[in-house]
């Protein structure tokens, strides 16, 4: 089915109900996260305590860690700096240059690794041309950057079949 490719493999309402135990058996070693709405509304500027936290154990975990987001540059390294991973600006999702090269720079195939993010048009659709793992959370807040919004209406019409497709109450 066409819509295939922006169904996520896993839907979660957080970052922070990631299956780690599962995606270690499935042998996902690096996590790729979008920043806005995925991990911190997008007009957080900085990181909070929490995210730190979770970064921090995720790599203690053993999970090699990025932040691939499609933001300009000052945004995305002022929001790293608390965090340090890997991160990438105006990575240009769904397109997948910048993701897997970055991937290259983290040692780690893209069968070995999961795209976490908000947004079907780009972030799941990134990491199934990809070959990566995709999963989908919900936005954190329903403030969204102007093309953002643009895009959610159909987005929410994917998601029904999604959800419906596989008995999920959103």
């Amino acid at each position: 089915m066409i819509l295939d490719r922006f169904f996520p493999d896993l839907y979660i309402n957080s970052v922070y109900e990631l299956p780690l135990t599962k995606l270690k058996e499935m042998g996902i070693r690096g996590l790729v996260f979008d920043i806005d709405n995925t991990i911190a509304p997008f007009d957080v500027a900085d990181p909070d305590e929490k995210l730190i936290q979770f970064f921090h154990d995720l790599k203690r975990e053993g999970f090699r860690l990025m932040i691939l987001s499609n933001n300009r540059k000052e945004r995305v390294h002022r929001f790293n700096k608390k965090l340090p991973t890997l991160a990438v600006h105006k990575a240009g999702k769904p397109g997948t240059k910048k993701l897997l090269h970055a991937l290259s720079l983290l040692h780690i195939a893209p069968a070995e690794a999961a795209l976490i993010g908000d947004q079907v048009f780009t972030d799941i659709w990134c990491g199934h041309k990809g070959g990566l793992y995709s999963i989908m959370t919900a936005p954190i807040c329903n403030r969204d950057q102007l093309v953002t919004k643009v895009k959610r209406g159909l987005e929410r019409q994917i998601m029904k079949i999604y959800f419906k497709q596989n008995g999920i109450q959103p």
